[in-house]
């Protein structure tokens, strides 16, 4: 059953202690938190005390590729110590994605991170923005990129819609590579990210591929003004799509 979440940049600026971020998702009505930057500078006892007080689970964290490769056994012992299973990689820079074998060296370099987080019974995402999508003589890069790889893909749904993907028959070819799925409503005519429910994705067609697909989370995630107010709205639209 998938279960609705919190991408934590959400809440990036919200000036309060870690732990009462926490508490603020738990209070919407979310079942867990994804990790994003904050968690790193926050104590780990009082996160994993926070989370079983709360009762939120761990949906799994963003953790940048240079921290995975600058010090592997010192970060994942971190995100372990929280319980985090699903490690996302939540940005490599277009210009890996501006040919087929720049393509194939980011694909290479993942897959290994992947075989190294799997002996550490972690598993590998990564996370998409708009830029993958760039044309590669008929292919777009992000395609040419799944062709390569294995590992999970954590469709974040507004920026694949932003690059003109179509992003609920997306979901339905990643089938059950696709564990934690972003939901980020997006304005195309804006340009913007905006509360759930008010953008242009096609939400009952999401929820459909979500539920075939089994997908583990539902990931929200909002960019907009005001974040704190828009949670108690998304929690109970996030819940209602899982």
């Amino acid at each position: 059953m998938t279960r609705s979440a919190v991408q934590l940049y959400t809440l990036r600026d919200v000036d309060r202690p870690f732990t009462d971020v926490l508490e603020l998702v738990a209070d919407a009505g979310f079942d867990g938190v994804e990790f994003a930057y904050r968690v790193t500078e926050a104590d780990p006892d009082a996160v994993v005390q926070t989370l079983d007080e709360t009762g939120l689970d761990v949906a799994g964290a963003h953790v940048p590729i240079d921290e995975l490769e600058g010090d592997f056994e010192e970060t994942v012992a971190f995100y372990d110590e929280l319980g985090v299973e699903h490690v996302v990689v939540p940005w490599l820079d277009a210009e890996h994605f501006e040919s087929v074998e720049a393509v194939e060296a980011a694909a290479a370099r993942l897959a290994k991170l992947a075989d190294e987080l799997s002996a550490h019974g972690m598993a590998l995402h990564y996370h998409n923005h708009d830029h993958e999508f760039t044309d590669l003589d008929g292919e777009s890069g992000f395609d040419a990129f799944l062709d390569e790889t294995s590992f999970g893909i954590e469709l974040d749904l507004g920026l694949a819609l932003a690059a003109g993907d179509d992003v609920v028959e997306r979901l339905r070819a990643l089938g059950d590579r696709s564990q934690l799925v972003h939901l980020k409503d997006y304005d195309v005519e804006a340009g913007e990210s905006v509360p759930v429910g008010e953008g242009d994705l096609d939400l009952d067609g999401i929820a459909d591929a979500v539920a075939a697909n089994d997908s583990e989370w539902l990931i929200y995630e909002y960019e907009g003004a005001d974040p704190v107010a828009s949670l108690e709205r998304a929690g109970s639209r996030t819940n209602e799509l899982c």
